[in-house]
């Protein structure tokens, strides 16, 4: 079987916690090193961001691909501007598998742009489609804070286009199924749930003192994580305001404790520097928290597994998740997880097991929850024991077993 995997805006092999890179890059990558385990050639065809990188990659194995097609200037570009290079990138991939004589048997697309090109590349190759998005325009926009954060009506079009066209969709949850069918009114015949997986020879419990020692942490300090992209649908100021309670109750004076951020840039100018990297810094400063807060930037996702291990806890108080890669990789390396009770993460964290969920936006609650973990080691030990174990059902080779069968099904429906 021969799959083109589209990612237009954003490469799998990207180093994560940039602004558009995530849980997304993840997904892609590993599902297709483990597709090729399986036998299954995979393309990856992503936009090209910089020319002095080679235009096509071997980095997944296999015998996979990651071709970087040019398509309007090789630079990061805004994700508004992108579509207009859309055609461009299409005439690329078709340039490329003609070029190689390559003949694919089905279209795997990821994102709403990935969905557009996929849909003038069906037409081509007579190939059908299964598509993922990710993230909804349309939810989205329903927890913007500010303008600039609402998604343009072009996208939601798209993504409804995208969804009545294509042959296959995969939601991560139940709960993106629900979003699907209410506010897309899409034809959930069309959708099967499949999550995304971790990888368990990567992400799986470091003796905590090893991991400290690996990071820089002292033995006997206490960390808090949080990972992720640096923007307001994340909610880190919620975690900020929430450390701010908390050291006001004097919870952090029995032990010395320190929030690690990864993700954004931290260490840019001024001039440089996002609006809400300044915006969260800023927040620290307010409230005096300083000296505990600690932005790390980017972090490769080799180093990710010591900083999981190293961490008492991992927050993920996002306002919108799809599903939820973070918590799912914590969750392996036996941390317990606090998390928003929204989308995918509603599914994955179980109260009071593998961690505690709680209401968006509300540091109060995320307050009590992290310093009734944080005073209970037992409570702590327990939820880290749960929370490997239910990660460990989530392996990608799990994973790419359903994938596969869902193509395997797709092509016998089509052929058939």
């Amino acid at each position: 079987m021969d799959i083109a995997m589209l990612s237009y805006h954003t490469c799998p092999l990207a180093t994560l916690g940039g602004k558009d890179t995530g849980g997304m890059n993840v997904y892609v990558r590993e599902i297709t090193r483990q597709l090729g385990q399986m036998g299954i050639h995979v393309d990856v065809f992503t936009r090209s961001q910089d020319e002095h990188v080679p235009h096509v990659l071997h980095d997944l194995g296999y015998g996979n691909r990651v071709v970087h097609i040019p398509a309007g200037p090789e630079i990061p570009l805004p994700k508004q501007e992108l579509a207009a290079y859309l055609p461009e990138f299409v005439a690329g991939v078709k340039s490329f598998a003609q070029a190689k004589g390559c003949r694919y048997d089905l279209i795997h697309s990821h994102y709403w742009m990935s969905g557009i090109a996929a849909l003038d590349l069906k037409t081509e190759w007579d190939a059908p489609i299964v598509h993922m998005f990710h993230t909804l325009g349309v939810m989205k926009n329903r927890v913007a804070q500010e303008p600039d954060e609402i998604e343009g009506d072009y996208r939601v079009q798209g993504e409804r286009k995208v969804l009545r066209d294509v042959d296959r969709i995969v939601a991560a949850t139940q709960a993106e199924l629900a979003q699907l069918q209410w506010l897309y009114q899409t034809n959930v015949k069309k959708v099967t749930i499949i999550p995304p997986g971790v990888d368990l020879s990567r992400f799986y419990p470091i003796p905590p003192e090893e991991a400290k020692e690996f990071i820089g942490v002292a033995c006997g300090h206490h960390m808090l994580l949080f990972v992720g992209r640096i923007e307001p649908l994340k909610g880190l100021d919620v975690l900020i305001e929430a450390l701010a309670i908390m050291r006001q109750q004097g919870t952090f004076e029995r032990y010395c404790y320190c929030l690690a951020v990864i993700g954004g840039e931290p260490d840019v100018t001024p001039e440089v520097m996002t609006k809400e990297m300044t915006r969260v810094q800023a927040l620290c400063e307010r409230y005096g928290l300083s000296d505990m807060v600690t932005f790390l930037g980017k972090r490769g996702q080799d180093t990710l597994p010591y900083y999981y291990s190293a961490a008492v806890a991992v927050v993920v108080p996002s306002h919108y998740e799809s599903f939820g890669m973070v918590a799912l990789e914590a969750m392996a390396c036996g941390t317990p997880v606090v998390a928003s009770q929204v989308g995918g993460l509603a599914y994955l964290v179980q109260d009071g097991q593998t961690g505690f969920t709680i209401p968006t936006a509300d540091p109060q609650a995320l307050a009590d929850r992290l310093s009734l973990l944080l005073n209970d080691p037992e409570l702590r030990c327990r939820m880290s024991d749960n929370a490997h174990a239910v990660a460990c059902d989530y392996g990608w080779e799990k994973i790419a077993e359903r994938l596969a069968a869902l193509y395997e099904s797709l092509l016998a429906d089509t052929n058939g």
